[in-house]
């Protein structure tokens, strides 16, 4: 249900039309703190759970929710709901949501460049894009030595400009993530994308459906998320060759079944914050220390997909889950974009 029309804010959306959405029916807010939602797993990390923060339900009514990243300039937070092929926005002035982007292309992972514009995976179009100033939108890569990407997942963007992102088939395996079906051209890489070059590169093509990566505070280590693997991993590589190259390939957490980790963000002590399902006790945000230790468990209703940090000191948690958009203020900051 569409409430009203009006010109959408920001330089980086002004060719865009944009909807503010009504939103659905509320999840129970706690009546106490600290909220028991929040689950400390470590005493020693109790530090990042605040007394008399709550897990808010900001809004729901989306189909499957993925891909938040925070503009703090426009004090936002955008994310994919990618059957209903829309890109959202949630202004924190307001708490009202808004569509950003309709006829999408079934989008997936967000992020923004060092310019602070908006980076994202397109399912149907097979595709990255990026949103300039003014609106128009730029391919940044669709083929890889002559042949189509499957179905862009997630992306990142290092310290040096370039977009790193990840390729499974889950866009072209239906038509509920996209328009057509087809099989892949590619194998299941991890792409480099050179900021001065525009050249693509293959950092990792040993996994098989890779998800979600995230780079640590000083850009030395690389998680990434092993899809392929039954029941399920989070890697971790070393950044090597002037930031260009991946290297030493480890397992850093290993799931047990039924775990299904997807996208993740880094703290700047090196926390890594996952989006996590799938299940009874399980849904939510799981966080694991710097060795891969589960130290804070952040329960939520539905399975949360992914997640980014915001705010004005980048201590408020938004977390993409199934059909809705969650966040919480926690005793930590977020490290580098997105």
């Amino acid at each position: 249900m569409i409430m009203n029309r009006r010109a959408l804010l920001g330089a980086a959306s002004a060719a865009t039309a944009m909807a503010t959405l009504p939103a659905e029916a509320r999840w129970d807010r706690t009546v106490r703190y600290p909220d028991p939602a929040i689950e400390v797993l470590d005493p020693a990390f109790a530090r990042l759970r605040l007394f008399n923060a709550e897990v808010e339900q900001l809004w729901t009514g989306a189909r499957w929710s993925e891909g938040p990243v925070w503009f703090g300039d426009m004090r936002s937070v955008f994310w994919s709901d990618i059957p209903n092929d829309r890109i959202l926005r949630w202004d924190e002035a307001s708490g009202r949501v808004h569509v950003f982007r309709r006829n999408a292309n079934f989008p997936n992972g967000n992020t923004r460049d060092r310019e602070g514009r908006l980076i994202t995976c397109e399912h149907d179009a097979r595709r990255v894009t990026r949103t300039e100033h003014d609106g128009r939108i730029t391919v940044l890569a669709e083929r890889f030595e002559g042949k189509r990407l499957n179905s862009p997942n997630d992306a990142v963007v290092a310290a040096d400009g370039a977009v790193w992102f990840t390729d499974p088939p889950w866009g072209i395996n239906g038509v509920y993530e996209g328009t057509t079906r087809s099989d892949p051209e590619l194998p299941t890489n991890v792409y480099r994308l050179d900021p001065a070059s525009g050249a693509l590169a293959v950092v990792a093509g040993d996994v098989r459906n890779p998800n979600g990566l995230a780079f640590s505070p000083d850009q030395r280590r690389l998680f990434l998320m092993n899809g392929g693997a039954d029941p399920r991993q989070i890697l971790v590589y070393d950044v090597t060759e002037n930031g260009t190259r991946l290297g030493n390939r480890r397992v850093f957490y290993q799931c047990q079944a039924g775990d299904t980790p997807d996208g993740f963000r880094c703290d700047t002590e090196g926390n890594l914050w996952c989006g996590w399902g799938m299940g009874e006790g399980k849904d939510g945000v799981l966080v694991l220390n710097t060795d891969g230790k589960p130290v804070l468990r952040i329960h939520l209703p539905e399975r949360c997909a992914n997640l980014c940090f915001g705010g004005a000191r980048r201590n408020r948690l938004f977390m993409a889950a199934s059909k809705g958009l969650y966040s919480v203020y926690v005793g930590a900051q977020g490290a580098g974009l997105g």
